[in-house]
């Protein structure tokens, strides 16, 4: 899970100066429709809150996330999304599993198949991957307080769900059942810690350790498929190095 989890974390901290601000505004505003479609209240759907603390981040005007929420809960008339979820594989035998937003499902079907053949991926049918991932809770800390008890704040974690952890390069990530995503959140809030990003998403049982020209293939096909704008969310079950992925995302 390491690999993916950096590169997860690099994306998600560099994503916004990345992408098209217009770009990035349409795939956020897009998340929080769907997400509002089941519940319109963020205090009680987490996804909900996940997408508007996103969108927020990225400096998207207030109004516009209003208006997405109406437009999710019916309150305004909107182009209707649906969810459609693509699976395959990349170099090194990488199982990727992703989760687009289309008003379109031709469309974004053709543009997924064409990054995974022109990356050397190659896109399976349904079910060729996705047993390889579990939906899980996921939070990150942000900036945890100077004075704090690392290891106090994975036992309060744990009390409120937390079933699973990581410390990498200084940052926490709690993984949880999709049901105690909230209370890991407000438990970590409660000691002072700023949560980076608090959501439910697929994350690998198992990976795959790449390495050289293989890795290089695999991380241009992901950011290929993350920069699509129809893709909200891109997974992937591989291990690279940290200082090979550092090298790479860097270069």
């Amino acid at each position: 899970m390491a690999g993916h989890s950096k590169w997860a974390n690099i994306k998600h901290r560099k994503g916004a100066q990345d992408k098209k601000r217009s770009s990035l505004f349409s795939r956020l505003t897009r998340e929080i429709i769907v997400c509002a479609r089941q519940d319109s209240n963020p205090d009680t759907n987490v996804t909900l809150a996940a997408a508007i603390e996103r969108a927020r981040a990225a400096n998207m005007p207030k109004d516009n996330i209003e208006r997405a929420i109406k437009k999710g809960a019916g309150n305004l008339d909107g182009i209707q999304y649906s969810e459609v979820t693509y699976e395959g594989y990349g170099s090194g035998g990488v199982a990727i599993l992703l989760r687009a937003l289309t008003d379109n499902r031709n469309r974004t079907a053709s543009a997924v198949r064409n990054i995974f053949e022109g990356q050397g991926g190659s896109l399976g049918g349904e079910g060729s991957v996705a047993w390889q991932f579990d939906r899980r809770g996921v939070v990150e800390a942000g900036e945890i307080p100077p004075d704090a008890d690392r290891e106090a704040l994975i036992l309060v974690a744990a009390e409120a769900g937390a079933d699973d952890f990581s410390d990498e390069d200084g940052v926490m990530t709690f993984y949880t059942s999709p049901s105690d995503v909230a209370a890991v959140r407000d438990a970590l809030k409660a000691e002072g810690v700023t949560v980076a990003r608090a959501e439910i998403a697929f994350v690998p049982k198992a990976t795959v350790r790449v390495e050289g020209k293989d890795a290089e293939r695999l991380l241009k096909l992901m950011d290929a498929l993350d920069e699509e704008e129809d893709v909200q969310e891109v997974v992937a079950n591989f291990d690279i190095p940290d200082e090979v992925l550092t090298e790479i995302e860097g270069g």
